[in-house]
């Protein structure tokens, strides 16, 4: 790979994130101060700070009553743990995550914990539809996100939105209850710090879906990294971008899909992710893993659980 375009995407990935995150904490600080003053504004960082360091990131237990499925045994699926292990190798986790099968059509694939205890969830149209080599640089952006601590960040930033959104609303309604007061005696309104209240639960959103478009981005390099082949993940990219859409979309309208605002995105365009990845591929571009030779190109059969029936329908 191209170690000098790599390094220079993750300094510039790096820098992003730290300056969003400092601007989370500038806002909620900023409306902790315009509410209660700095006594308030240094409590509510020292709170939402502690919460954040007595837990990191969700535990992979939650992921089993949210998502219902089973963790598979490394017997059901040799290949992809052979994968992860050597994927876990490469980036430096203590524990080698465990994988979670999701019996769903829907192409996806997510990860949660930390780096003592990880989990892995893949669906079972990802399974079906991806092959080895496009696998392994999706299992590799996800154990990117365990290795980094991005589960940690994001839920960092997702506590500090919502609390910036609580101040928020607090604020508005205190200058509302003394809106009346101040038009009887004719007392001037501090218009600013009410703009900036109002603003505010906004602000904190987009910054937040900012912060999460960068860790895809550093998530892609680091999986590159790690797999020597940044053109596997553009390949499994690409697919989950053309099989995302809903089947008749595809028959009779391919692409032409009402497009999602870029700011209102949790993560990237698929077409500027794939752009950064082929930048890295080496002239001689070699295959993702030691495990992934030509003969074990076709993903595993994923017998899938039964269908259940709930409010909507039968669920797959």
């Amino acid at each position: 790979m191209d170690q000098e375009r790599l390094q220079a995407h993750r300094w510039v990935n790096g820098l992003q994130s730290a300056l969003l995150v400092a601007t989370l904490a500038a806002l909620l600080g900023l409306l902790a101060w315009i509410i209660g003053g700095g006594l308030l504004a240094v409590l509510a960082l020292a709170m939402v700070t502690g919460l954040f360091l007595a837990n990191p990131a969700a535990s992979p237990r939650l992921v089993t009553l949210l998502y219902p499925g089973r963790l598979l045994h490394p017997s059901e699926a040799p290949q992809q743990y052979a994968l992860v292990r050597e994927l876990a190798r490469r980036a430096g986790l203590p524990e080698v995550p465990q994988l979670y099968y999701i019996p769903s059509s829907v192409m996806n694939a997510f990860a949660t914990g930390d780096r003592d205890d990880a989990l892995v969830a893949v669906s079972d149209g990802l399974l079906r539809r991806l092959d080895l080599r496009e696998q392994a640089g999706v299992l590799a952006h996800e154990i990117s996100h365990v290795a980094n601590g991005d589960l940690a960040v994001m839920a960092f930033a997702d506590l500090v939105s919502r609390v910036a959104g609580v101040f928020g609303l607090l604020g508005q309604i205190l200058f509302l209850l003394s809106l009346p007061a101040a038009l009887l005696t004719g007392a001037d309104m501090p218009w600013l710090a009410l703009l900036i209240l109002l603003a505010a639960p906004t602000v904190s959103a987009l910054v937040q879906l900012a912060l999460s478009r960068n860790r895809e981005y550093e998530a892609d390099l680091a999986a590159a990294e790690l797999t020597g082949d940044p053109a596997g993940l553009a390949s499994a990219l690409d697919k989950l971008e053309r099989y995302q859409g809903r089947y008749w979309e595809q028959i009779f309208m391919p692409g032409r899909g009402v497009p999602e605002p870029s700011l209102l995105r949790t993560h990237p365009d698929t077409a500027d992710r794939v752009r950064r990845l082929m930048t890295l591929v080496p002239r001689s571009p070699q295959p993702a893993l030691d495990q992934a030779g030509p003969a074990a190109r076709r993903p595993p059969p994923a017998e899938p659980l039964p269908p259940r029936w709930r409010p909507p329908g039968l669920w797959y």
